[in-house]
């Protein structure tokens, strides 16, 4: 689990096909403890360490996270967002994301307001139908919050410290991204819609 506040960009030392997995082997963060086993948040995909030298870390992906992110992409000198797993009883200053990526999708726009920057990103539609306006999201592993949507094209904006902090202030249109919808929330709306329906029946068969 993260919370979806990059620590650290980083840069990607090598890429390659390896049994069937794709191996990547990540410049660690000077300061970064890590050991086999540990849960690295990379550009929003949970990852596994499964090896680390003085200076690196390897992580590997199947078919499956291949489909469905970016790590298909990934390549020599590529920056990354790194995020190690959240600590039970640590403050949340993002929101809970899972590193569980719902797609890869495609940068549709940027626009310029002052020293911020607006992404426009354009979603499948399934996945557009489950966003909402002011409600939260991931892109890249980065905690951001909808400004706008239209169909399921939405926009998001970024403070200059994200654009500095992240990968998303190197993003050109049509680079592709990770998102990852706000899992929690829609467990929420999907209780209270039970609840709702529930109630309703409840009353239809005491009217019986």
């Amino acid at each position: 689990m993260f919370t979806g506040v990059v620590e650290k960009t980083s840069k990607i030392v090598s890429a390659e096909i390896c049994g069937g997995c794709r191996c990547v082997r990540i410049r660690k963060p000077r300061e970064w403890k890590v050991s086999n086993g540990q849960s690295i948040s990379i550009d929003g995909i949970c990852s596994t360490v499964v090896s680390f030298e003085k200076h690196s870390f390897d992580v590997e992906y199947m078919q499956e996270t291949l489909s469905k992110t970016t790590a298909a992409s990934f390549a020599k000198d590529t920056v990354v967002n790194l995020e190690r797993s959240l600590k039970y009883g640590a403050r949340v200053e993002g929101h809970l994301i899972q590193g569980h990526v719902d797609a890869r999708i495609r940068l549709a726009a940027t626009v310029e307001k002052g020293r911020s920057r607006e992404i426009i990103v354009a979603t499948p539609r399934a996945l557009g139908k489950r966003i909402t306006v002011h409600g939260s999201i991931a892109l890249n592993g980065v905690s951001l919050t909808v400004a706008r949507k239209r169909g399921a094209t939405i926009a998001v904006a970024l403070i200059p410290h994200t654009t500095t902090h992240t990968n998303l202030g190197l993003l050109s249109v049509g680079d592709m991204v990770n998102i990852e919808l706000d899992h929690s929330a829609l467990l929420v709306r999907r209780v209270a819609r039970g609840r709702v329906v529930r109630n309703a029946t409840k009353r239809i068969y005491k009217k019986d």
